[in-house]
């Protein structure tokens, strides 16, 4: 059975709207990848999650996934290279301690629409939005858990 049941259509609004809102103040482009298991580490998980959306391909290297592996209770944020170049090494840490409290609250997407809009709060000040941004990569949250 898909991780997909465990977010309803509503659940799934709230958090691509949240992306749409966190990038209406960047130019960074943020990802949610949600699947049910992940065997080992979340950041290596993500790293790999990361590549394989192409995530790595945007101008300014500013790209975000946030990382969920439901079942295992996993998370991760992983920047691109051209977030990680300007940013301190604790820079996602706050964002996560708060997506996993509201996790333990049982409140998932409240959790990562919260860290996504935070998320677009702190790339701002390093990649503001920009007149002529594109929309370099979907909204959407990805479920595909064969990646």
């Amino acid at each position: 059975m898909s991780v997909q049941k465990y977010f309803t259509e509503e659940n799934k609004l709230q958090i691509t709207n949240a992306i749409r809102v966190a990038e209406t103040n960047t130019s960074g482009e943020i990802r949610v990848h949600i699947e049910k298991f992940c065997k080992g580490n979340a950041l290596d998980r993500a790293t790999y999650i990361f590549e394989k959306l192409e995530m790595h391909k945007t101008k300014l290297r500013n790209g975000v996934l946030f990382y969920v592996a439901f079942e295992d209770r996993k998370f991760a944020i992983l920047g691109d290279v051209g977030i990680n170049m300007k940013v301190s090494d604790n820079f996602w840490e706050e964002i996560t301690n708060d997506v996993v409290f509201k996790f333990k609250e049982k409140k998932y997407a409240d959790g990562i629409a919260d860290g996504v809009i935070k998320a677009g709060e702190q790339l701002k000040e390093h990649f503001p939005y920009q007149s002529d941004d594109v929309n370099e990569l979907s909204d959407e949250i990805s479920f595909d858990e064969k990646l």
